[in-house]
This record gives C-alpha cells, structure tokens and sequence, in this order.
C-alpha cells in the first residue's frame, strides 16, 4: 500500500499545481516556489514528518520534500553550530540534490538543442 499511497499523493500534488496553471494566471515558478515554502512551512509547524510517514516518495521527491528538507538541514545546523548553521545548513543538507540538478541540465544541454517559440 505504500507505492498506492505514495503514487497518490505524488499525483495529488501535480494535479493541483496543474489546475493551478490552466485555471489562475499564477506562473509556474510562484507554484514552485510556493511548494518548496509550504514544504519548509509544514516542517516548521511539525506536520511534514506524519505526512511523509503516510506517503513516503510522494511526499519527498516533489518539491514540498526539498523544502522539507532545507528546514531540517537548517534546523539541526542552528543546534550544532547556533546561529551561523542557518546559513549553511540548508546547502548542507540539499547538496547532493542541487549537485545532481545543476550535472543534470548540463548534460542534457549538451545532448538536445532548445526550441525558439
């Protein structure tokens, strides 16, 4: 039931940011940007964790799931290091990710040419 769970809530999320873009004149980068601050919001306020328990990849691979995770890296950088763990806490915990992102579209830069509208 965890794949269920998982691909549902996944889905769930894409759907909405999708009705959110045919229906309102909101861009795509404010939907991304809103799921990575409701990711951190939802850390803040302690909800994200029974989330992520209940719908595993569903809830940490989309974008609510970095925003989850840059709060925790900045939270538990603050109790090591105090104040200047806000600073390098949440590079510190979305390295591997950013890393991956930033190889990623390089590659696929090289290997496929972009379309003028």
């Amino acid at each position: 039931m965890t794949y269920v769970y998982s691909f549902l809530v996944g889905g769930l999320l894409c759907v909405f940011a999708q009705i959110l873009i045919d229906k309102t004149k909101i861009t795509p980068a404010y939907i991304l940007v809103g799921y990575v601050c409701a990711g951190v919001v939802l850390s803040a306020v302690g909800l994200y964790e029974p989330f992520k328990e209940f719908a595993a990849a569903g809830a940490t691979v989309p974008l609510t799931g970095f925003g989850n995770l840059l709060a925790t890296g900045v939270r538990e950088a603050v109790a090591e290091k105090g104040l200047f763990g806000a600073l390098t806490g949440g590079l510190t915990a979305t390295a591997a990710g950013i890393t991956a992102t930033i190889c990623f579209a390089f590659l696929f830069s090289i290997l496929f040419k972009s379309k003028q509208n």
